[in-house]
């Protein structure tokens, strides 16, 4: 019989025949029952892509979506046992599939749902409290290198388009009309509990809070940052759970 690599490789590229050495208990063709479990393994893959990029298989129809996936699982196989981890690279694969070009944002929206996937299954974290947050913050002088640590499950996507806004319009069956797509939007992806959310922020809220990230004091972060609401931005990771922990840099 064929070594394992090469059943695996053979059951994802529909290119390549049988293996060989294959036999069947009931006396069936061998290349007719591994064709068979072939085109499960695949239509299991693109079902598992149809799961995670729902709002992407709704800006293109089903069949388009279902032939985009089947190229894309060719040379993809899994990586992982778990089947939330596939499709990593999907975004990727969509931005550079000549076909999808007649809808510029899609790949960008896949990368939204993406990190969707990614922010749910992320670890958890406890919130600090708003009255813990606001003790903290209480006194202007310790500001300066204070740290503010975020949840895990937090992630940032710049985009050109309106995604955000595509995103949550089919969230509730309604149609992009009256939506500029070449709105560029900063989207926040957040776990709060076990619900994931999505907003869209002025771009200079979205690098504030990547500098955040990146473990940058509040008023270092502040520095390389367009004027904008900080009140707002803060008032936003406080009211959503955000924010897990608060500690002051300490100096080298």
């Amino acid at each position: 019989m064929s070594n394992q690599a090469d059943f695996a490789a053979a059951l994802i590229d529909i290119r390549l025949p049988c293996p060989e050495g294959l036999c069947s208990a009931n006396g069936a063709d061998p290349a007719s029952r591994f064709a068979v479990y072939r085109n499960n393994v695949q239509s299991s893959l693109i079902d598992a892509l149809a799961d995670s990029y729902p709002v992407v298989g709704q800006l293109v129809d089903e069949e388009f979506f279902r032939a985009m996936a089947g190229i894309f699982v060719q040379s993809n196989p899994p990586r992982s046992a778990l089947m939330s981890n596939y499709g990593e690279g999907f975004a990727q694969f969509i931005n550079e599939f000549e076909p999808a070009s007649s809808v510029p944002y899609l790949a960008d929206v896949a990368r939204l749902e993406r990190l969707r996937t990614v922010a749910y299954h992320a670890a958890d974290a406890a919130p600090l409290s708003q009255s813990e947050i606001a003790a903290r913050f209480a006194d202007p002088l310790l500001l300066n290198d204070l740290c503010i640590g975020l949840h895990p499950s937090l992630h940032l996507l710049d985009s050109a388009f309106a995604v955000v806004d595509v995103w949550a319009a089919h969230q509730k069956e309604a149609t992009l009309a009256g939506i500029d797509l070449s709105s560029p939007q900063t989207a926040l992806v957040l776990r709060n509990g076990l619900e994931v959310e999505v907003f869209a922020l002025d771009h200079a809220a979205g690098q504030l809070i990547q500098n955040l990230s990146l473990g940058q004091p509040l008023m270092q972060a502040l520095e390389s940052v367009e004027a904008f609401d900080l009140s707002q931005t803060l008032a936003l990771l406080i009211t959503h759970n955000a924010i897990t922990h608060l500690h002051h840099k300490v100096s080298p």
